[in-house]
């Protein structure tokens, strides 16, 4: 059964097609025609290939789905709708997939899971992103007339947010009005169930891929390390350095919230905590004895639930082989 759709809920959704395109950031900026709309040097790469994290891969990030993985499935998403919508004598442009990147490949953050890990960006930036990964893209998002609404979700276009009569001023409670089943036609055609946004999923014949499951063991294998021996030894090892050098903090993370730039842009100070935090990583080798504690957690957590990631990991595959074909095709 396909859960209830809203018009709203789909064209506000569209940020989600397009993997945090619509998110806030800083600093939005209009797409431009001197750069590419989706630009792929600036995607998270599989594997580290620079500072102490540098080839570090987690056991469980076998079933992770890579990022490509997920820009993919919702470009393939994207292509169907829009073939849907036209098919009613609608041109659509929805936004477009993988245009602003996260800075990690998957649920594991593996450059930032023990702290940061790269000088050469801490030299340069401190704590913060780099200037590439803070720039937010912003595509205009269609404001689809009702008919179009239906035929691309299966349900009226909301109404606007009812004020309270009693409120001073009229104020608005910002609730709109429940959607309604769409017209059984659209310019001839039969309309779907679930619009043309049930159609493209149905078609990919395919699941979501599951980030969930796979998410939560991780959190769990991140929660179980840092109760370690041997983890709770080298942050203190750690954190003896990190005072040798005159900064009072406890933990990597605990440094993370500390050289935090409020604007984006890294001050001096922030700049120096980053290096001296990653040096006393390399020294103590923090990242080795973390990362090495954790693979074993994560070594049985893959033999206690074998079956379960199994079967994520066949869904992934069904639909990165169906995604393709659409996007190929």
């Amino acid at each position: 059964m396909r859960t209830k759709t809203t018009a709203a809920g789909v064209l506000s959704a569209a940020c989600a097609l397009a993997l945090s395109a619509c998110s806030a950031a800083p600093a939005p900026s209009p797409v431009s025609d001197d750069r590419p709309l989706v630009d792929k040097k600036n995607w998270p790469k599989p594997i580290p290939d620079s500072g102490l994290a540098k080839g570090l891969v987690l056991p469980l990030e076998e079933y992770a789905t890579p990022y490509a993985e997920r820009v993919e499935w919702d470009e393939a998403n994207r292509i169907l709708q829009q073939k849907c919508m036209k098919d009613y004598g609608f041109t659509v442009e929805l936004p477009r997939a993988g245009v602003n990147p996260p800075p990690n490949n998957n649920e594991a953050n593996i450059e930032r899971r023990y702290g940061i890990t790269d000088r050469a960006q801490a030299e340069k930036y401190g704590y913060a992103l780099p200037p590439a990964l803070q720039k937010h893209t912003e595509q205009k998002l269609p404001d689809l007339p009702g008919i179009q609404v239906e035929a691309l979700t299966g349900h009226t276009k909301p109404a606007p947010p009812k004020a309270d009569p009693d409120a001073k001023g009229g104020v608005s409670l910002g609730i709109s009005p429940p959607s309604k089943p769409a017209r059984a036609e659209i310019n001839g055609k039969k309309t779907y169930a679930g619009g043309c946004v049930g159609w493209a999923k149905d078609s990919l014949d395919a699941p979501d891929p599951d980030h969930f499951v796979v998410a939560e063991l991780l959190g769990n294998s991140l929660t179980e390390s840092r109760k370690s021996p041997e983890v709770k030894k080298v942050i203190a090892d750690w954190s003896s350095c990190m005072k040798s050098k005159g900064h009072t903090v406890a933990d990597p993370y605990k440094a993370m919230e500390q050289g935090a730039p409020v604007s984006g842009t890294a001050t001096k100070e922030s700049i120096t905590l980053a290096v001296d935090d990653i040096d006393c990583k390399d020294s103590t080798g923090l990242v080795k004895v973390w990362s090495d504690a954790e693979k074993k957690i994560q070594q049985r957590q893959i033999k206690d639930n074998q079956a379960k990631l199994d079967k994520v990991k066949q869904g992934r595959t069904k639909a990165a082989k169906a995604a393709k074909a659409v996007t190929t095709g």
